[in-house]
């Protein structure tokens, strides 16, 4: 299981969500570069070890465990994936 930042984060990029994750696998954090254009967070699937913190941080909702995604923002579980495999891990 991994946490996916979903739907709601397009366009919000708040940030708490970076300061309390314990092993830095949210990106592009505020201040890295391609925050401005990157319309959302993504957290990285293979780092992520499923604290809750993240989702606990967010004002919006949008970091949940990948099997309680619903069927609407499936496909943001591909999106934060091809997030890390097509930018690299920061």
């Amino acid at each position: 299981m991994t946490y996916v930042i979903a739907q709601p984060c397009v366009g919000v990029k708040d940030g708490s969500c970076v300061l309390v994750c314990p092993v830095d696998c949210i990106h592009p954090a505020p201040g890295e570069p391609g925050f401005d254009r990157s319309p959302q967070l993504y957290i990285d699937p293979l780092e992520c070890i499923d604290c809750h913190s993240c989702a606990q941080a967010c004002p919006v909702d949008a970091c949940l465990p990948e099997e309680d995604l619903p069927p609407e923002w499936v496909t943001s579980l591909d999106v934060n994936a091809a997030y890390f495999t097509e930018k690299g891990t920061p």
